[in-house]
């Protein structure tokens, strides 16, 4: 068995391969259940989790990501509020063939889906990137959207401002055109990015441009958020997955109880954008939103990737 560690395992996972290695597994699809999520007790935090994400193509490959998500441990330098591991088999015989660093697997992939669709969803020439959080998923994102975006100034916001200071300082060490951020408003920006572990809205429909692009990507439980319903409402919405939306993503899950949108507010998933059966963006000015959740399926086309690359 091969053991990729967060170096190898990101040098194997270039953007544009990436990228397109979602792409294509998002239109061949493969089985992949919603992921199996179990309460993780914490002494100085409400609750974490341990999230089990299993996904195979039959006779291909097999693989299953363990994460464990432990919020308390940003009080901590030096620890990670996410750790997992990915274990790649066989899909005939069962063979362990890769562990991969789960946590890397995930960063990429989840920017990689973001920018996936982003190509449908934003606009081309959009130049002005807000950054919410300061983790290894928002500096991910933001070397993912560099990649594809003529971006001309990315802004970065976090609730601990000192982190904020430390990722613009990286990106701009890196040669992208960061900048800390005065507030977490979305107004004026093309695309406005999250990536945080918020419970409560850091992003208002009220204050949201014309045109603007929300890309949310926390918010992987019912009882989480970063968005308002007003914003919600406001924007044509799609998920990464229709099933996993409407079961897990607290933005939608928490807009459809509060009676801001329902069910029908899905425009399309990215099954959809990716095989063609939506086109995605219709304006310059439609507002969209792209509800990011995690599909196993994205960390299945990732460690695929990463196994074959020579």
């Amino acid at each position: 068995m091969r053991f990729m560690d967060r170096a190898e395992t990101a040098a194997r996972l270039p953007w544009p391969a990436l990228i397109e290695a979602l792409a294509a597994m998002f239109r061949e699809g493969c089985a992949a259940p919603l992921r199996h999520r179990h309460p993780l007790p914490q002494n100085e935090a409400k609750e974490g989790s341990l999230l089990l994400m299993p996904a195979w193509q039959a006779h291909r490959y097999t693989g299953v990501k363990i994460v464990h998500v432990t919020p308390a441990n940003a009080n901590t330098p030096g620890l990670q509020a996410v750790n997992s591991v990915y274990l790649l088999s066989h899909g005939e015989n069962g063979q362990p063939l890769a562990l991969l660093d789960g946590s890397t697997v995930t960063d990429r992939r989840t920017a990689a889906a973001s920018v996936l669709a982003a190509g449908y969803l934003a606009r081309p020439e959009s130049e002005r990137l807000l950054l919410l959080g300061s983790g290894k998923v928002a500096h991910a994102l933001a070397e993912a959207y560099s990649t594809r975006f003529p971006l001309k100034e990315i802004r970065v916001w976090s609730r601990r401002p000192e982190s904020a200071r430390r990722l613009a300082d990286r990106l701009r060490d890196e040669g992208m055109p960061a900048a800390v951020a005065d507030s977490a408003s979305p107004a004026g920006f093309d695309i406005v990015s999250a990536a945080t572990l918020a419970t409560e809205p850091l992003l208002f429909g009220a204050e949201l441009s014309p045109g603007t692009h929300v890309d949310l990507v926390g918010a992987f439980r019912p009882d989480m958020r970063e968005s308002d319903g007003a914003l919600v409402a406001a924007c044509s919405l799609f998920p990464d997955t229709r099933t996993g939306g409407l079961a897990e993503a607290g933005d939608i899950v928490q807009a459809i109880a509060e009676g801001a949108i329902d069910e029908n507010h899905i425009v399309a998933d990215l099954f959809d954008l990716c095989r063609g059966t939506h086109k995605g963006r219709a304006t310059q000015q439609e507002k969209t939103l792209f509800k990011s959740v995690g599909w196993a399926g994205e960390d299945l086309a990732a460690a695929v990737l990463a196994y074959e690359t020579p």
